[in-house]
């Protein structure tokens, strides 16, 4: 469970009769132990090393779950002994290294002292090459709490070590160390801390707000659940009842949406902080504690269900299938070839008819039929923009992706096959007897189709060109010639109408 080198093992400092710590002669080297989750690192390793099980191995997680039966050491060490953690893509704390170099430079010993299993924490000491020993967690004790302290005064005494942490467990660590330090400590916690140590000392840092959390939430995102809207344009139905139910099911679904975001960063944290823009999201960076993540997940999904059942039963149907089968993206369809693409078309579809549903309204099979081809456009076009940036980057092919950066000129061209298709039933359906039901003038809506096909040509070349974000649906809300096509054919379709 431990290893310390020769040097830790014998530089402890002197103590009197009672194991206080006696003057100050050896104060200058008394050891630094420094916890890792949360402290020496950004992140929760158990909750990174579970989440990234699961994903790699969905039917695994009952086992996991059994191992939890036997205790939390057994769990973690079944959980770490089926992922690896890469402890060169973890994000550390620069003011703990700067401490821990600050210590080493003073002649001080210098130790890990982790409740993660010891695979993770040797992997970690190895890389940084900063320490001279660790404790961790083994398939028998899991080294929190009480056990953490007994084990460091076992070895440096009462008093005599300082100790770096960052939550209430670590509080019986701090009221035997010769020194407390928190670590993005709460306020409760830390108000627990100076009661028995009021010269503690807390490393500043700054709590995510609101600009953070709204990057993590994809607040931006929202907009595509402005779909629930299009069954009232294609319907003409605008009076108050229909506008607010669609606009309950517009918060529905954005709540559910932010849920699975959460989930999904979660999964991908490791691929994340290998991506040039997705590893400043507040789980990856750190700046968003990981352990706030399945609790928002659940306050979401429960936030959105109850938005959903205030509605109706049906649309609530509607939500939970969208939630399914974004979990089941989230953990198993996003790793599949062109499986991927369709599902997420099929969410963007899924948008639709839930607005259909919430509405009371029926759903046109002209309108499914433009939506999938219009949306798996979408998809491909923003696989293509994910490869083009890898390929850019000198990085590898993505590991959460069943896609090669050679494929990319063949993404491109399945992205415009898809969109020009959109077109071709857009046209068709406007020449099909079903469009004289809705509209007195429906020889205006052909102009609606020049417009969607030079719109998705634009977007095709500029992601060429390397001009266009990962998300073709936010860069369109950002484009200005987008924004302008798009009130355009809202124009066009009220005067056929």
């Amino acid at each position: 469970m431990d290893r310390t080198s020769e040097r830790s093992s014998t530089s402890a400092p002197h103590r009197d009769a009672t194991g206080d710590h006696c003057g100050d002669p050896r104060e200058e080297i008394r050891p630094l132990v420094v916890d890792l989750d949360g402290t020496l690192v950004k992140s929760d390793l158990l909750i990174e090393t579970l989440f990234a099980a699961a994903a790699a191995r969905p039917l695994a997680i009952p086992h996991l779950l059994a191992a939890l039966r036997r205790g939390k050491a057994a769990f973690k060490a079944e959980a770490s002994a089926r992922i690896a953690v890469d402890p060169a893509r973890l994000p550390y704390d620069e003011a703990v290294l700067d401490l821990v170099r600050a210590a080493r430079r003073a002649g001080r010993p210098v130790h890990i002292a982790s409740a993660a299993h010891e695979r993770a924490v040797s992997a970690v000491a190895r890389h940084l090459g900063l320490f001279d020993g660790w404790f961790a967690s083994d398939g028998t004790v899991n080294l929190s709490g009480e056990a953490k302290a007994a084990k460091l005064v076992s070895v440096f005494g009462e008093k005599g070590f300082d100790y770096a942490g960052n939550d209430a467990a670590d509080l019986p660590v701090w009221r035997r160390a010769g020194k407390a330090i928190a670590v993005r400590t709460s306020r409760r916690t830390l108000r627990r801390l100076h009661a028995f140590a009021p010269d503690a000392e807390a490393l500043p840092f700054v709590r995510p707000g609101a600009k953070v959390w709204a990057e993590q939430l994809r607040v931006h995102q929202y907009a595509k659940n402005a779909l629930v809207f299009l069954p009232l344009l294609t319907s003409h139905r605008f009076d108050a009842a229909a506008l607010g139910a669609a606009f309950l099911a517009f918060a529905a679904f954005s709540l559910c949406a932010s849920s699975v975001y959460l989930l999904n960063d979660l999964i991908d944290l490791q691929e994340d902080r290998t991506h040039p823009r997705k590893k400043r999201r507040g789980f990856a960076s750190g700046t968003i504690p990981i352990g706030y993540g399945p609790p928002a997940i659940l306050l979401l999904l429960v936030a959105a269900i109850a938005s959903a059942s205030a509605h109706s039963w049906a649309f609530t149907a509607v939500l939970l299938g969208y939630f399914a089968l974004t979990t089941a993206y989230s953990f198993l369809l996003k790793r599949k070839m062109l499986v991927d693409v369709i599902t997420l078309a099929g969410l963007y579809t899924i948008r639709v008819f839930g607005g259909a549903v919430a509405i009371g309204v029926g759903v046109s099979n002209w309108l499914l039929a433009f939506c999938m081809s219009f949306f798996l456009s979408l998809a491909l076009l923003k696989r293509h923009v994910e490869l083009t940036v890898r390929l850019d980057a000198g990085l590898p092919d993505p590991a959460n992706r069943d896609y090669r950066t050679g494929d990319v000129g063949m993404v491109a061209a399945l992205a415009a096959a898809a969109g020009f298709n959109a077109v071709t039933i857009l046209a068709l359906y406007i020449s099909s007897p079903a469009v004289h039901e809705l509209y007195r003038r429906p020889e205006i809506l052909w102009l609606v189709c020049p417009a969607l096909a030079y719109w998705i040509g634009r977007i095709l070349m500029l992601a060429q060109r390397r001009k266009m974000n990962d998300d073709p649906v936010v860069f369109a809300l950002k484009d200005k010639p987008s924004l302008a096509i798009a009130a355009a054919s809202v124009a066009l379709i009220a005067a056929a109408a």
